[in-house]
């Protein structure tokens, strides 16, 4: 669709650069990756020339990407990962260390400004943008000193984008309180200092690594523009004050970018389990519309045994139908009880749910006609993969953007209800059996705003949607640069 755009723009009034060269520079976290390569699909499809920046042990997560594209159109730049004394040989990848990993990934990418800046001053073609992820505020310096615009991605949506900039341009003033007041952002939430972002609430200012994390952060908001994964009719209000907050319109929506990448149906395969996963469809296939429950909590959390015993008899007490997706831990894990379904409990559960251990195809799971809920931590690649699905969310949020993100499903958008909070946190089985219940019953008519909101999110990556707009938009103002 995108190139017809082009086209025609380029007809009525020719682009300074009709092919502009950008270089899109990933954060190697899985809820942060797969969304900016959907989007890196996009552009290319838009006409963009890209070049991927990825350190080598991500590169093969470009493959579907690179395969899908011409060499002219999209090419990887390969950095060796710089060392840090926290992470350790080998590691490139926030999977391999827990959210616990971000401070040292993030800071050790820190020391690829130097190679980057001799790689753009070395370049017959150097690209005339940065777009990075917001993990990688740091770039605006490099673009800064390069005299180019950078673009910053967000793969949250700008509810987060808007908590995260007061937090992080105000971080000594709000630490120390107990919870913080947002009273100049719409809604004017309030939010418990246990429910801000880890990231926040980890920061130290003594600390070297910190400081660059929140010049950062700060530096996010203060760039040439801001790319957001999510869409108008999910967060308008949000979406408006940014615009108004950054004093410019260069705030652009474009999600859900699952819509728009390669193949949904695969992301995240590690390549395990596939006839548990079709079982799993062909089990759904036999289930009434909308009256199973889907339970996952993304690829880095691992509940403890107790947790596990929790939730396992939760789900019994229910009664409701349900797939739960376990994350199988390392030996040692197991050998503690970390992600290990009770003894007995798939056996006392048959013909009621289904247990698959490993990866599944959520996406094909969550847009089936028989699941109606979805028990989730909130993380935004499931949140927005359950609203493209009509899926009402269970909310037990954990750490990282996931209060935020359940606040506006529940309090925004009516499709949330909360059922636990907190990583450490083990829920009484009783009451969430019950919780679970209530809420798969059609009462509340939170499935039917889920349904309306999928619609909602279909209609903004269709064409003419506001997603599909702004995109437009941001390629032909990238397209004018230079002029």
């Amino acid at each position: 669709m995108c190139r017809t755009t082009m086209a025609a723009t380029a007809t009525a009034s020719p682009h300074p650069h009709p092919h502009p060269h950008i270089l899109v520079f990933p954060y190697p976290a899985q809820g942060h990756m797969l969304p900016l390569l959907d989007l890196t699909h996009h552009l290319a499809l838009c006409g963009l020339t890209i070049t991927v920046l990825v350190t080598p042990k991500n590169l093969p997560l470009l493959s579907p990407l690179l395969s899908s594209h011409p060499p002219s159109s999209i090419s990887p730049l390969v950095f060796p990962f710089p060392s840090h004394p926290l992470i350790p040989p080998g590691v490139e990848h926030v999977k391999d260390l827990g959210n616990g990993g971000n401070l040292p990934i993030m800071a050790a990418l820190t020391k690829l400004h130097d190679p980057l800046l001799h790689w753009f001053k070395s370049h017959s073609n150097p690209p005339l943008a940065i777009l990075s992820d917001f993990f990688l505020g740091w770039t605006q310096r490099l673009a800064t000193r390069l005299q180019i615009p950078r673009i910053t991605f967000f793969s949250s949506g700008a509810f987060l984008v808007s908590i995260f900039d007061y937090l992080w341009n105000n971080v000594e003033k709000l630490q120390p309180l107990s919870e913080v007041e947002f009273g100049h952002i719409p809604a004017s939430p309030i939010f418990k200092q246990q429910h801000l972002p880890s990231l926040f609430k980890l920061y130290k200012r003594s600390d070297p690594d910190w400081e660059f994390i929140e010049d950062g952060n700060i530096a996010n908001t203060k760039g040439w523009g801001c790319l957001i994964n999510s869409f108008d009719a999910l967060e308008a209000e949000y979406v408006q004050w940014l615009k108004t907050h950054v004093g410019h319109n260069r705030v652009f929506t474009v999600g859900p970018l699952s819509l728009t990448g390669i193949d949904e149906s695969d992301r995240g395969n590690s390549g395990s389990g596939w006839d548990l996963n079709d079982q799993a469809l062909t089990w759904l296939d036999q289930c009434p519309d909308g009256s199973v429950v889907y339970v996952c909590f993304g690829s880095q959390k691992l509940l403890r045994k107790e947790q596990m015993e929790a939730l396992a008899n939760g789900l019994a007490k229910s009664g409701r139908r349900f797939i739960w997706v376990v994350k199988p831990g390392t030996i040692r894990e197991q050998d503690e009880g970390y992600g290990v379904v009770p003894d007995g409990f798939e056996q006392r559960v048959a013909g009621q749910g289904m247990v698959i251990k490993g990866w599944a195809p959520q996406v094909l799971i969550l847009n089936h006609k028989a699941v109606g809920g979805f028990v989730s931590h909130c993380g935004w690649n499931s949140v927005l993969e359950a609203i493209v699905g009509g899926v009402m969310i269970l909310a037990w949020p954990m750490e990282a953007d996931q209060y935020v993100n359940a606040r506006l499903l529940e309090d925004g958008m009516g499709v949330g209800v909360r059922v636990s909070e907190g990583a450490d946190s083990v829920p009484d089985s009783d009451e969430l059996g019950r919780t679970i219940a209530e809420a798969m019953m059609e009462g509340g008519g939170m499935k039917g705003k889920a349904k309306d909101l999928k619609e909602k999110a279909l209609a903004a990556v269709s064409h003419g949607g506001s997603s599909m707009k702004d995109l437009d938009r941001f390629v032909e103002q990238l397209g004018q640069l230079g002029a």
